[in-house]
């Protein structure tokens, strides 16, 4: 498990990038308070996620404008047709923690 920080480190509606792994991975934290873990980097072309824009469970990169649901994983159209990765997110004592395998995609 790798830790990611404490939660209330982590406003709704927020991402953070960790980048001790390769690859890097973002940790999202909805409006709703749930959080989701996926490869940092577009599968389109090499931007950040984390940098992009949340909506519901979906993300929006800002580089092409590829959305990408944050609970499978899967692109919703072009320009990016590959999904990213999924990563399990476990909530401890206050503390986000992502699982660093595959479960997704």
């Amino acid at each position: 498990m790798i830790t990611v920080c404490r939660v209330d480190d982590l406003p709704p509606g927020e991402a953070v990038r960790v980048d001790t792994v390769d690859p890097p991975i973002a940790v999202f934290r909805t409006e709703d308070g749930d959080f989701y873990a996926v490869d940092d980097t577009c599968t389109h072309q090499d931007a950040s996620l984390a940098d992009g824009w949340l909506e519901g469970c979906t993300v929006e990169c800002p580089l092409h404008a590829s959305c990408f649901d944050l609970r499978t994983g899967q692109p919703s159209g072009p320009p990016a047709t590959k999904p990213i990765r999924t990563y399990p997110v476990v909530v401890e004592d206050g503390v986000i923690r992502v699982a660093h395998i595959e479960v997704a995609c």
